[in-house]
């Protein structure tokens, strides 16, 4: 799974993903600095079942601590946009194919209106914000209503002989931008276009079809940045007036950065996501940065968190509907084969059932599934039967699958 950092230039893109990774990207107050993507990885916090079940963990594919689980995700923050981006304007066309294989989008606004709608700085307050919403939508519209425009008529003409109709085509023409044939299907049923005969389209069809595909294949949620800033708090209130609809998350990247490298050096006690911190060195901080951490405590007070974890965690157990669950071969002790205990977790699609999630652990042991097991309850259950969160289950397959070395 891979979350998208999208924004236009100069908005505190990179920043956000310095934050949430501590990965090294060059951060600088001028448009484009970021040109080749930054890739990094966050963690989605989500509760262990270790204390539940009344055992000692020792996980393998992510950590736990204190009953929270940390599972690795991969960001990628891409350059900057500005408009007319998908014409190429910019680094436009860079920018939108590194999004590809994004399952969801996070898109980093100025809230405090400190940045022009090319990201040029400008006084707090003097852009509104609403308007960089509508851009960028806008642009990944555009850029995926070009890829389809380019081969429309090839795609209406293999429409009226392909086995399995134009959906099948659609998603085959797409699927390089990770949209599956369900997103596809959604999508015509949401916008009731008749997929039979797609020659009748016109260009406003297939720009709506295209609209309702984003929000199905990368649905994007608002990192509503700069709240440090005293003219972000009102146009928070006049985006959710205008978007009611749409995920707004208040943030400041530059203050959980902080945080996170002085957690870092020891200097104070703070994990992503904390209401408050304390700090352990006052004697190695300077005037300078005691007054920074004072300034930050009073915004965690406001705010409640820098947002930055909230972000990450509302991006896939929110916008994407996932919900952990934990695989182990012993039913019994809750272990893998090499003794470790509830060893992995898995982030997977609400409504998941067994054999998907034995897919998604090794392609033969779905291929050869016969039942799992619920270690919790002793239940044995089919391949239908539909994963809860939380759940520790054990697949049974007709064949030994080679294990994880």
């Amino acid at each position: 799974m891979q979350l998208g950092i999208v924004g236009k230039t100069n908005v505190g893109k990179t920043t956000f993903f310095c934050a949430a990774t501590l990965a090294p990207a060059k951060i600088a107050s001028y448009p484009f600095t970021t040109i080749e993507p930054n890739r990094g990885i966050a963690y989605v916090q989500v509760e262990c079942v270790c204390k539940k079940l009344g055992v000692r963990d020792n996980p393998v594919n992510s950590m736990c601590i204190d009953g929270i689980r940390y599972v690795p995700v991969e960001l990628v923050d891409v350059a900057g946009l500005v408009p007319d981006a998908w014409k190429g304007r910019g680094l436009g066309n860079k920018f939108l194919d590194d999004l590809r294989q994004a399952d969801a989008l996070i898109h980093v606004l100025d809230v405090a209106g400190a940045t022009d709608i090319n990201g040029t700085p400008c006084n707090p307050g003097m852009h509104d914000p609403a308007e960089d919403v509508v851009f960028l939508e806008k642009e990944i519209d555009m850029w995926i209503y070009q890829i389809l425009k380019r081969d429309w008529d090839r795609l209406v003409k293999a429409a009226k002989t392909r086995v399995g109709g134009f959906a099948e085509l659609l998603s085959d023409r797409l699927s390089g931008l990770s949209i599956s044939r369900r997103h596809v299907v959604k999508a015509l049923q949401d916008v009731g276009l008749d997929a039979l005969d797609p020659s009748k389209w016109c260009d406003d069809d297939l720009l709506r079809f295209v609209d309702a595909l984003r929000k199905l294949s990368k649905p994007m949620l608002i990192a509503a940045n700069k709240i440090d800033l005293p003219t972000a708090e009102e146009n928070i209130k006049k985006l959710r007036t205008a978007f009611p609809d749409k995920v707004i998350i208040p943030c400041s990247a530059e203050a959980e950065l902080a945080l996170r490298q002085a957690a870092q050096r020891g200097l104070i006690r703070y994990r992503p996501g904390d209401k408050d911190f304390e700090i352990l060195k006052p004697n190695e901080l300077t005037e300078k940065q005691l007054n920074a951490l004072k300034f930050i405590k009073k915004l965690l007070e406001k705010w409640g968190s820098t947002g930055v974890q909230e972000v990450i965690n509302t991006a896939y157990l929110k916008l994407l509907d996932m919900i952990p669950v934990f695989p182990v071969e012993d039913v019994n002790k809750l272990t893998d084969h090499h003794g470790n205990v509830l060893p992995d977790v898995y982030l997977v699609p609400r409504g998941t059932t067994a054999r998907q999630l034995a897919y998604r652990i090794h392609s033969d042991l779905g291929d050869t599934f016969l039942y799992a097991i619920n270690a919790v309850t002793g239940e044995r259950v089919g391949e239908d039967y539909v994963l809860k969160e939380g759940d520790v289950i054990k697949v049974v397959a007709t064949k030994a699958i080679k294990s994880r070395t």
